[in-house]
């Protein structure tokens, strides 16, 4: 590693240390792993504590492994407390042999020259949906393949809308939802649910309609993103949204929906389990955008990466490692076990094809994005930071959406 790699990797360790202080790690696997010295084991560090040994994942892992002639050790971190971990470990000169991080932080690791590149590393990502790809992507170079993707959509309770006497094929874009929303509110029901708590997850829920605004994130106080922002305020103001979106999280917004007074709530894929445990029917559509079609909505999932080594002689059987754990049925069945869609549409299909409930959220998937796409990389953070500042202050009544977003412009500069 070169002296100004070096130096970014020391700043991006400094950097992730002071936003991770204080978070706590539910690793399943103990504490940091160190390469083993055994070139016949390859080290595997992954964000999945809630996969013991015995489980799906390992015995993929270990599948894989002997697959490629090698020994798997593998170490589960908690998704915040990994990141850390991997920029320390660069800096020692012991990064475990295949990465898999979330898909934010693949631009952090690659800007502080941790991980090769995939014309380096010989993985192929030819078969990989180009907006998917694009989260690993800085500088017209690829820093990894993704192992999955969930995002966000609307669920919708069939019998409050029915009540409502709404058609949710009615339901295309800003207006038409809005009227929704104001007729199941005019039948005594509640409307929608949401987070737009001061956190990521309030940017997170946020970014569809900004997005479905046509509004960029180069661009916070553009008119476009006002219209996104002012939308939210007069759903609040309207009494169609609940004052408590502000506070909320994902899981309380996904709470009051499982009431079973709302008509709808923006949440992910990860629900789907509890969904089915609401005891009523539900159903879900893509985020529309405001003139209609559907909104890109962020992408959440992991990247398998593969970190700079010393040794370049082990890159070989890391690229098939990660082949065997990305190829088409491994990958069916990994997104399956995740509750993720696959990256690929070939694998995407044959989700479809085994379940058809998964179709809007393959839909929603095909028309998302990466938060770090448009080459914003490692300036994503800040940028979403004064977001939710901006969605905070508008929702609150201390700002008009106009000048919240034009002090967000101003401080994300």
């Amino acid at each position: 590693m070169n002296r100004s790699a070096r130096r970014r990797l020391t700043a991006a360790v400094l950097t992730v240390a002071a936003v991770t202080t204080g978070a706590t790690a539910c690793s399943s696997g103990g504490g940091t792993s160190t390469k083993a010295a055994d070139s016949g084991t390859y080290t595997v560090w992954d964000p999945y504590p809630q996969f013991a040994k015995g489980s799906a994942w390992t015995d993929l892992l270990d599948k894989c492994g002997t697959t490629a002639g090698v020994k798997i050790k593998r170490t589960a971190f908690d998704t915040s407390d990994l990141t850390n971990k991997a920029l320390l470990a660069a800096q020692q000169g012991n990064s475990a042999d295949v990465l898999i991080v979330d898909n934010p932080v693949v631009s952090t690791l690659a800007e502080a020259g941790v991980l090769t590149t995939t014309d380096d590393n010989k993985l192929d990502t030819s078969k990989v949906d180009p907006n998917l790809l694009a989260a690993s992507q800085s500088g017209g170079k690829a820093y990894g393949t993704p192992i999955g993707a969930n995002t966000l959509a609307l669920y919708y309770n069939k019998a409050v809308l029915k009540k409502a006497g709404v058609d949710i094929a009615s339901v295309k874009d800003w207006k038409s939802l809005t009227a929704a929303l104001e007729k199941v509110k005019g039948a005594g029901k509640k409307g929608i649910t949401f987070s737009a708590i001061g956190t990521e997850e309030g940017s997170f829920q946020f970014l569809p309609w900004y997005w479905g605004s046509g509004a960029q994130l180069t661009a916070l106080d553009s008119d476009q993103a006002v219209s996104a922002l002012s939308l939210w305020k007069n759903w609040l103001d309207k009494g169609y949204a609940p004052n408590s979106v502000i506070n909320n999280t994902q899981t309380t917004s996904w709470q009051e929906f499982a009431s079973g007074d709302y008509a709808f709530a923006e949440n992910g894929t990860w629900q789907l389990a509890n969904a089915k445990k609401a005891g009523f029917e539900y159903g879900v559509i893509p985020v529309p955008a405001a003139t209609g079609g559907s909104a890109a909505a962020p992408t959440g999932g992991e990247f398998v990466t593969l970190p700079v080594q010393d040794d370049t002689g082990r890159y070989a059987t890391s690229q098939k490692l990660v082949s065997c754990l990305t190829n088409g049925q491994n990958l069916l069945d990994t997104d399956t076990t995740l509750s993720y869609v696959a990256p690929t549409s070939e694998v995407q299909d044959k989700q479809v094809a085994a379940n058809a409930e998964l179709k809007p959220w393959v839909d929603a998937v095909r028309a998302a994005k990466g938060r770090t796409s448009d080459d914003l990389g490692t300036k994503y953070p800040k940028i979403s930071e004064q977001l939710w500042k901006a969605v905070q202050s508008a929702l609150s009544g201390s700002q008009s959406p106009k000048d919240a977003l034009k002090a967000a412009q101003s401080a994300a500069k």
